[in-house]
């Protein structure tokens, strides 16, 4: 498709003009219904519910009324205007993200969707916006009187302090494995270390004897950065894994360094989940580490296969590390955008379902191949514009579960999981509370879809929800074809999994054939957080109406359930987190 450099295209153009008017007549018929909740958005009479391609009869009917409403064109669109140049890449704290924001608040109020509280569809958050200021950071070590120097991008990258512009450290070091301390598999990085005062380096990841769950768990560098902070240490270097490298290529780290990173403000002002006395904060590619373990009692090839047996024993390394970071502090402001269809029973409305997406993107950044706009097409206009559909849908087929449903646009996805920290935290749902998540995020309709994932499903009831829906809409569920990528906690459904709330995120498939496989790890190697993920690539969108009708049908359940969905009994995350509030 032909675009301007920073305009819409003439398709886009006339989406939006279409679309302007469909949200302003229905804005209009929403203030005419005011008055009465339960009338319907339109009085026009429903035709009865057909069987179609994908809709099995066991659907209750308002399901499967609502599934035949699902419209590629619209899912299309609004991909075409979220991704479009003119909402600069949706970074959240900027200009473009706040337009994005605007756009979909306006789609609930055309809706009828109820703002979550009395401030209206936006759920604003104060944030810290930190970034590093490469030409002031360095990294040097010194053993036996030779100091050896980092150089920056090619051996290491500073991590952004949230806290202080201006810091510098000297210190011993310690190699403490992946920085886990795991009791429950007797299992601690820890143990017969002393690290009060030092650097640890750190392997990323977690060990792979670890079952899938605890690994992702114990994977997240929030746990990481705790455990090493309690151990009394000033700072962590981490050293990335082969596996690491191969999911995402140093390369990729190098290209993004440049991007801000956020972290939301409590009611003082502070930045949350910060570590003040962690001092300084490094990564290194796999050439800084192999400088930075040289003549060491291990070389890093050692460490590696110590690490790939089941685990990588401590040691404390020669020399003093003398680190300096600067980073640029400043304030921002971002906001999720909440709306709500009331739930029909008046016992279980105060039961909230979310439907989760995350609105924002990676902003503008370095030129790759002439551009330097990151769109974010797939991740995640995809999934607003499917969580979109889902909501006109059920509201076009006068379809009102019983539980509440809350829709929401997520902020801060990109910087770490900020904005549904946040909500989860601080849901704005009144005296009601949340009960299940389930959360799009990137469905790759590249081909035909014959299959979906659903990460997070073995955990809790939502499962067997997922797999009668996924039959519903004549998919098949496949297992997670890369448990060591960690993908559940990736993802916003992990911020309210930490809350103790079941939460399922269903992606695309690769159909479980190679070749499907090769396909999402083309499109990840080439286009994942570039600017080439844009307009210009292959969407399937019957694929993206089927895996809409899945999600509808699986929401449907959920919201009509008798019981709200239950963690598994001796499940890893249940058992951690479920009997939070």
């Amino acid at each position: 498709m032909l675009r301007s450099a920073r305009g819409f295209s003439v398709r886009s153009c006339t989406r939006v003009s279409v679309v302007l008017l469909a949200m302003t007549l229905g804005a209009t018929a929403t203030r005419a219904h005011e008055a009465d909740d339960s009338t319907p958005v339109t009085r026009a009479a429903l035709p009865p519910p057909t069987i179609g391609p994908g809709l099995d009869p066991a659907v209750p009917v308002p399901a499967r009324r609502a599934g035949l409403l699902i419209a590629a064109d619209a899912i299309r669109g609004h991909i075409e205007i979220l991704a479009d140049d003119r909402f600069e890449g949706r970074e959240t704290g900027t200009p473009g993200y706040q337009l994005a924001a605007r756009y979909v608040a306006a789609q609930f109020r055309a809706l009828g969707l109820e703002p979550a509280d009395s401030s209206g569809y936006l759920q604003p958050i104060a944030f810290r916006r930190y970034s590093t200021v490469p030409s002031g950071c360095r990294l040097s070590i010194t053993r036996a009187g030779r100091e050896v120097t980092f150089r920056y991008r090619e051996h290491w990258l500073a991590s952004a302090d949230p806290l202080r512009e201006k810091w510098s450290v000297e210190a011993p070091m310690v190699f403490a494995g992946h920085g886990i301390t795991a009791p429950e598999f007797g299992y601690d990085d820890y143990a017969n270390l002393d690290v009060t005062g030092k650097i640890v380096v750190l392997l990323s990841g977690a060990p792979k004897s670890f079952p899938a769950d605890p690994r992702a768990h114990y994977s997240s560098g929030l746990v990481r950065d705790r455990n090493a902070a309690a151990h009394g240490a000033v700072g962590i270097v981490s050293v990335r894994t082969p596996a690491d490298e191969l999911r995402s290529p140093w390369e990729r780290s190098v290209r993004q360094a440049d991007f801000s990173s956020m972290k939301w403000l409590d009611s003082g002002g502070a930045p949350t989940e910060v570590y003040p006395q962690l001092e300084f904060m490094a990564r290194l590619s796999n050439a800084g580490g192999e400088l930075l373990f040289e003549g060491a009692r291990r070389t890093l090839a050692q460490v590696y296969a110590a690490s790939d047996s089941g685990r990588a024993q401590g040691f404390p390394l020669a020399g003093t590390l003398n680190g300096r970071r600067v980073s640029a502090l400043s304030s921002a402001a971002s906001s999720n955008v909440v709306g709500v269809l009331p739930g029909s029973d008046p016992r279980l409305r105060g039961e909230y379902v979310v439907v989760s997406a995350h609105l924002d993107h990676l902003g503008i950044g370095a030129p790759v191949a002439g551009d330097s706009i990151h769109n974010g097409a797939y991740d995640n206009a995809s999934g607003v514009a499917v969580m979109l559909e889902i909501a006109r849908a059920l509201r076009a087929g006068n379809a009102r579960p019983k539980r509440s449903l809350v829709f929401v646009a997520l902020t801060g996805e990109e910087k770490g999981l900020q904005g549904s920290d946040y909500f989860a935290k601080h849901p704005s749902v009144g005296e009601g509370h949340l009960v299940a998540n389930l959360n799009l995020d990137m469905a790759l309709f590249l081909a035909p879809l014959r299959s979906v994932v659903v990460f997070g499903g073995e955990h809790s009831s939502l499962g067997p929800v997922y797999e009668r829906a996924a039959r519903a809409a004549d998919l098949e569920v496949s297992p997670d074809p890369a448990p060591e990528q960690v993908v559940f906690v990736r993802s916003d459904q992990y911020s309210f999994v930490k809350q103790g709330i079941p939460a399922a995120f269903p992606t695309a498939g690769s159909d479980g054939t190679d070749e499907g496989l090769e396909r999402v790890r083309e499109w990840r190697r080439t286009r994942y957080h570039s600017p080439q993920d844009d307009l210009n690539q292959n969407f399937d969108w019957p694929s993206a109406v089927r895996f809409a009708r899945m999600n509808l049908f699986a929401l449907w359940e959920v919201a009509n359930a008798p019981a709200a969905p239950r963690w598994n009994a001796g499940d890893f995350f249940g058992d951690r987190f479920g009997t939070r509030k």
